[in-house]
């Protein structure tokens, strides 16, 4: 099926329209097979498709949430209404794509695959014996891999051409610029316990005592799991396999670009619209009224998005020669690049080096041991799924294969040992007691499965347990509550006509900071609190046991007419003609959904959510 692209507030709408507009398609029951549980025409939406959106939506919704969810509590949310929505959604793309005859070669397919990271080896190739093993797996030949494939590429051309010269209006796009680039100027001032009138006094054992009852949630022991597991990691498997001359020879030929590089230089790439914006943002950085990281700001992007790294000459094309030509960091251009006239800051030259196959040899031993490691794993998968699926526990998965056995109280404050992979933090988070184990892909290329042998529920530590924290926090709070009152104090006073300056504050003044602006110094609602503030308003915060005074001296509109801001306006433009595209064709595909022949096999619908745990 098409993999969903980036919502919108459009395209959640048009979403939920089509969850409802499910309710009103005719329901068929397809007797005893369970193969689908919908079609839409030609089109099926089978069981696996199914349970696997299902999957996949309870564990985004787990990852975003951090709370663990069974079947039920997901269909209580919607999430199995919002998968097969999808699904449909999906299915009706299809079927359009067939009755229209829109297909993709097979050289196109191919070139797709082979591709795709998923099925590459250690030196970057597609791997057939890596393709096949997932494809085996996955429990999918490879005539069914590359039609569903050949599929995805035809939907993805159909909502190309749907979604092809969206162009967003300029009244849209300038109060987009105006709300992004709109100033504020601001003096502020920090008050701390240095600076409170009257010291805390120490808390009593009554204040340490209420303090730990009516905020139980600070010294509470979340729900913990006591999880048994069965770990296999490359590193575990690496030492016991012995690599060949020739097979590090072959490994180091094949990457001798890596070993053998000619002089590089670090460089970053600003590409403009036109070759006038360029020449206009060169002028203003030799005048000294701007730079390159102001200019990469104001476009609103980061330095890693114009960080080529460390390049070559002839990765540089056209460029190359006025970028090698610096013999100390500085900016050339504009240039021609594969995008448009650029601007270059090249920030470092790395002279040509050469690693020897003997200096190589130890990192290619062991890089060599890690990929017949992961490979070996892979292999390995459907014997483990046999022996789970044979009833086997994690003590015998020890027992008859490499994986080592270990036990772990888990929650979600834990990060050490396993529970340092994102994978298995996920899967811990879904599991249940007497759940049925499985095989879990680490992104080392390992593999994890594990079993809850108890669940504790959470539990307020007794005061004796943390009084330590409890005493910090106390002081805490209460100096908090002293210095946010006597910074209104102060507020009152500027009101009254007294200035800023004479209050014997340590004051900072910053201008012109943007909504996305960070300052050293301040609490996190700073710069949120000073853009909802009219100007000489004042407003106290607290964070941390500190308090702010600031006051908004002015707000600044932005300048539109320089070339800096022009390009901004249309990569504001451009991400918004994405987003419009998106829902254009979330609105397409519910035409095509309400257009089309939808049957729905509820028997089959109400098998999969049976089988859920």
């Amino acid at each position: 099926m098409a993999k969903k692209k980036g919502t919108s507030v459009v395209t959640f709408a048009i979403l939920l329209l089509l969850i409802l507009g499910l309710a009103g398609f005719g329901v068929t029951n397809f007797g005893g097979s369970v193969r689908s549980v919908a079609t839409v025409g030609s089109a099926e939406v089978t069981t696996n498709d199914y349970a696997r959106a299902i999957d996949a939506q309870m564990r985004a919704f787990q990852q975003q949430t951090g709370q663990q969810m069974d079947f039920q509590q997901a269909r209580a949310f919607g999430l199995d209404r919002i998968a097969l929505a999808q699904l449909i959604g999906n299915a009706a793309l299809e079927d359009e794509v067939a009755s229209i005859g829109i297909s993709a070669g097979d050289e196109t397919v191919g070139r797709r695959i082979q591709g795709s990271e998923e099925f590459r080896n250690a030196s970057g190739e597609f791997d057939r014996q890596i393709y096949e093993l997932m494809l085996e797996r996955s429990r999918t030949n490879a005539d069914d891999f590359e039609t569903r494939v050949r599929s995805d590429i035809a939907e993805g051309l159909l909502q190309s051409a749907v979604a092809a010269g969206v162009r967003t209006p300029d009244i849209f796009t300038d109060t987009l610029f105006n709300y992004a680039r709109e100033t504020r100027d601001v003096t502020w001032a920090r008050l701390t316990s240095d600076d409170l009138e009257t010291q805390i006094a120490e808390p009593s054992e009554a204040d340490l005592e209420v303090y730990h009852t009516e905020n139980p949630e600070d010294f509470t022991r979340p729900e913990t799991k006591v999880i048994t597991y069965a770990l296999l990691t490359p590193e575990m498997l690496a030492s016991q396999i012995e690599v060949s001359e020739d097979q590090l020879r072959t490994l180091y030929d094949a990457r001798i670009d890596e070993f053998v590089q000619p002089e590089r230089r670090l460089v970053e790439r600003l590409v403009f619209p036109d070759e006038a914006q360029a020449e206009a943002a060169r002028d203003q950085i030799d005048a000294g009224e701007t730079s390159f990281d102001v200019l990469v700001a104001l476009r609103g992007l980061d330095l890693a998005d114009v960080d080529l790294g460390d390049v070559t000459r002839d990765e540089l094309g056209p460029a190359a020669d006025a970028i090698f030509a610096l013999e100390e960091p500085g900016v050339a251009g504009p240039l021609p690049s594969d995008f448009g006239p650029a601007l270059f800051r090249m920030n470092g030259i790395l002279a040509a080096q050469e690693t020897t196959f003997e200096d190589a040899r130890a990192d290619l031993t062991t890089e060599a041991a890690l990929d017949r490691a992961r490979r070996i794993i892979l292999e390995s998968v459907p014997q483990i799924q046999d022996l789970l699926a044979g009833g086997a526990d994690m003590s015998v998965l020890a027992e008859r294969t490499d994986m080592e056995a270990g036990t772990i109280e888990w929650n979600a404050q834990v990060f050490e040992g396993v529970a340092a992979y994102t994978a298995f933090r996920s899967a811990a988070a879904a599991a249940q007691k007497g759940g049925f184990a499985e095989v879990i892909d680490l992104d080392d290329g390992g593999i994890v499965s594990l079993s809850v042998d108890d669940v504790r529920a959470p539990e307020l530590r007794p005061l004796d347990q943390v009084r330590d924290d409890v005493t910090s926090a106390w002081i805490e709070a209460r100096t908090s509550e002293a210095l946010v009152e006597q910074g209104e104090a102060l507020a009152e006073q500027i009101r009254n006509g007294r200035e800023m300056a004479a209050l014997g504050l340590r004051l900072e003044t910053n201008r012109g900071l943007e909504r996305a602006a960070f300052i050293e110094g301040t609490p996190p609602d700073f710069t949120t609190a000073l853009f909802e503030m009219e100007p000489n308003e004042l407003r106290v915060l607290s964070a941390d046991g500190d308090a702010w005074l600031l006051r908004l001296d002015a707000i600044a509109a932005p300048d539109a007419s320089t070339p800096a801001a022009e390009a901004l306006r249309n990569d504001f433009a451009s991400r918004t003609a994405i987003d419009f595209s998106s829902g254009i064709t979330a609105a397409f595909t519910q035409a095509l959904v309400n257009n089309a022949d939808v049957e729905l096999n509820q028997a089959a619908l109400n098998a999969v959510g049976a089988q859920r745990p």
